[in-house]
């Protein structure tokens, strides 16, 4: 115990002297006439080393685990997402920082599943929350089960345990948040097993050329096993849930051929009070004590992405409140899955600023969660599933534009280039034209690049843009020493403490491994899941032979 007191104090003692002796904290410039200081490059280093030396590892039990999945958010797409909201901020972009980018602990994340070298949202999902690789488009389902083979899914012994199940058998609470369908392939993994991702509907199953009766489609499986279990589902996808004979609160019909009500027969299925809610205004209108049972459809289909302004459709970072408070009334914890899922599909449709502008929603969120829970007993994880093509490229001047045109011209065409491109994607006549059977590229000034809806700039002609098999970035929680808002003059020892403790294990993500490593380092944390955890290094309270 005099160790442990020790020790403490030492830490507490380097935090104090960073704030004395150290540089100032701002870790924000507005000029970049600042960047041509030497003594603000070696303050600013002799910050972060005051910062590493004067942090601990927090070794006490996970009681909450919040995982945070950015999907498609690639390491470019951080870089381009934080100089994005920097710039938004009015600061030299390129020394912002995401929420997430102020965590202590960062890792790297290899992304390839069973048969493909650059995978999907599906096998990974099988991969982060289960903890088994499994093969392309499947989801909660081992290797054996191949693509589209339905009837080695329906089998038990191939079915995957995801981490919100490992949670349940804890006897704490489950939930899920994104702004993708809620039968989409990400969320989708904490709840479905299925030998196709696309089943999300027996309309689905059967457009797809297979029987209903024998491929159970995603939807119905919110309402069986781990799925019945959560206490929260919130996102898009009404047309999933209902029947081709009925409509949602604003018109759009349903499309499940069974004439099943999945909305009704999932609020039917439960004890206590269970919500349904279709709008913000009904979101923010309930009370989260109360609330036992959460299901939010907030769209026919996804989530409008947040720069299209969607009429009362709530907020990622709003979402995620809403879901830890009503998951915090279990005393035993909770795992809460939170995916910022359209950052994906603005990739995909080669919409960089979209892309951007979803990442910052998503670190908000994640600065949302920090706000409302306590570091010394809740782990947050952020990552991604895979990467994407994007890049950040050429030699643009510090603090260029980064969603516009690059601060120099090509030196061979002499023509303007995007700082932001793709390897790949649609609708590639954009950005090239033939003129004496030659192939040119068109002046980009003519086009619309910046704007939300501009296409990026492309190489290879494909339908939509295709994921990047780099490895991507894991991130676990750290303090909040580099809060923007830190008040220097009402700094206190109590402020000091608090604000130096990281998440439960954190310490456990640096490094480079395996994806599927993911929910076994948090299951670890937490003392959940079937692999060695936390409780079994702790001493046993009495001799038990």
């Amino acid at each position: 115990m005099r160790a442990f007191w020790l020790t403490l104090s030492i830490q507490v003692a380097l935090c104090y002297c960073q704030y004395i002796y150290g540089p100032d904290p701002a870790w924000n410039i507005r000029s970049t006439n600042d960047l041509k200081s030497k003594e603000f490059w070696f303050h600013d280093a002799q910050r972060t080393l005051y910062e590493k030396i004067s942090t601990l590892p927090n070794q006490y039990l996970a009681k909450n685990i919040i995982f945070f999945l950015g999907d498609g958010m690639s390491v470019p797409t951080v870089t381009a997402a934080r100089i994005y909201d920097g710039q938004s901020k009015g600061i030299v972009g390129e020394r912002n920082r995401l929420e997430f980018e102020q965590f202590n602990y960062v890792g790297l994340s290899k992304t390839y599943c069973v048969d493909k070298q650059v995978s999907d949202s599906a096998a990974t999902a099988s991969a982060y929350l289960s903890g088994i690789k499994a093969n392309y488009m499947t989801i909660g389902v081992s290797a054996d089960v191949k693509f589209n083979d339905c009837g080695a899914a329906k089998l038990p012994k191939n079915h995957l345990s995801s981490i919100a199940a490992w949670a349940m058998r804890g006897r704490k609470s489950a939930g899920l948040v994104t702004t993708t369908r809620v039968t989409h392939a990400s969320p989708a993994g904490v709840y479905a097993h299925t030998s196709n991702r696309d089943f999300e509907s027996d309309f689905d199953v059967k457009d797809l050329g297979h029987d209903p009766n024998n491929c159970p489609d995603i939807a119905q499986q919110l309402l069986n096993e781990v799925g019945q279990g959560l206490k929260v589902v919130l996102g898009g996808g009404t047309k999933k849930f209902l029947p081709n004979t009925e409509k949602d609160l604003y018109g759009n019909v349903g499309e499940r051929l069974d004439g099943r009500n999945l909305i009704n027969e999932w609020q039917q299925s439960k004890s206590g009070n269970a919500r349904v809610v279709f709008n913000r205004t009904d979101l923010l209108s309930i009370n989260p004590y109360n609330t036992d049972y959460l299901l939010g459809l907030f769209n026919a289909s996804h989530m409008s992405y947040n720069l299209d302004h969607s009429i009362d459709s709530p907020t990622l970072e709003e979402m995620t409140e809403t879901a830890i408070k009503i998951l915090s009334g279990n005393p035993a914890g909770y795992f809460l899955f939170v995916e910022g899922g359209r950052i994906d599909h603005a990739h995909h449709e080669t919409k960089a600023k979209k892309a951007m502008d979803e990442t910052v929603q998503f670190s908000n969120a994640v600065k949302k969660a920090r706000q409302l829970t306590n570091p010394w007993e809740t782990l947050i994880v952020v990552t991604a599933d895979h990467g994407h093509t994007m890049t950040i490229n050429g030699y643009p001047d510090i603090n260029n534009v980064i969603t516009g045109l690059n601060s120099e011209l090509s030196d061979v065409d002499k023509l303007p280039y995007a700082t932001l491109s793709y390897a790949n994607g649609p609708q590639m006549n954009l950005f090239y034209k033939s003129e004496n059977s030659t192939v040119k590229r068109v002046d980009l000034r003519t086009l619309n690049i910046g704007d939300k809806d501009a296409r990026y700039p492309h190489a290879v002609p494909y339908s939509e843009e295709t994921h990047g098999g780099g490895d991507v970035a894991v991130y676990a929680n750290g303090n909040n020493k580099n809060n923007n808002n830190y008040d220097k003059q009402n700094y206190t020892f109590n402020y000091v403490l608090y604000n130096s403790v990281l998440g439960p294990w954190s310490h456990l993500f640096s490094g480079v491994y395996e994806q599927n490593a993911i929910p076994h380092l948090m299951g670890f944390a937490s003392c959940i899941g079937p692999g060695i955890t936390y409780c079994d290094l702790r001493p046993k309270k009495a001799y038990n032979p």
